[in-house]
């Protein structure tokens, strides 16, 4: 059974596989949580690139534009970025907030090679997505954490239903949650991007 972060929840956790499954530009994979630091810093260890940290968080429900009737109409996230980390330096952010982004469950964060373009992203309920135009290049990538290839990778996404939806909940650390993490990190240069639509 795979193992969740904190800060997410789903139905039929029997039913999701630490598995992977290889498209054209990308591996999605379920990742146990207790794997996705290791995975992570296997993804900064094939760098010798400048890399750069994204952080995608939902947006605070009083900057969401409300319609007439006072509601919410669509739901945007925020997207922050470090742009130019060495290797070294972004193993370092990992060490210090590893945990907290790790088990948080709105969130999604990952790293990327400014040079390659390539990408690692830690999605809800455990999805890790590498991107690249070479995905070759990580073709053993999740295999050397015991984490093995299907055909058809089922992910929570798959075993939720309207009588049976998973939860995702914010996940907080030593009195913080991720939220703080664009005013602690604006001395490293962590900006905002863009507001997008979810």
């Amino acid at each position: 059974m795979l193992n969740m972060k904190k800060g997410c929840a789903v139905p039929f956790p029997e039913k999701i596989r630490e598995e992977y499954q290889t498209e054209e530009n990308r591996i999605t994979a379920n990742v146990g949580a207790d794997k996705l630091k290791a995975v992570l810093e296997h993804f900064l260890s094939m760098y010798s690139e400048p890399v750069f940290f994204i952080l995608e968080l939902p947006t605070n429900a009083n900057d969401e534009e409300r319609g007439a009737d006072g509601g919410i109409n669509e739901l945007h996230k925020d997207v922050y970025y470090i742009d130019g980390l060495s290797v070294e330096e972004a193993l370092a952010l990992l060490e210090r907030e590893g945990e907290l982004l790790i088990h948080d469950g709105l969130s999604r964060f990952g790293f990327g090679g400014h040079e390659t373009g390539d990408e690692i992203m830690v999605c809800d309920y455990n999805v890790v997505i590498i991107f690249s135009s070479n995905i070759g290049r990580y073709k053993d990538f999740f295999d050397a954490h015991g984490i093995t290839e299907t055909k058809e990778l089922v992910t929570a996404w798959d075993t939720f239903s309207r009588d049976n939806p998973g939860c995702c909940r914010s996940y907080a650390l030593n009195g913080r949650d991720v939220y703080a993490l664009p005013d602690l990190y604006k001395e490293w240069g962590m900006y905002m991007a863009e507001r997008r639509a979810e």
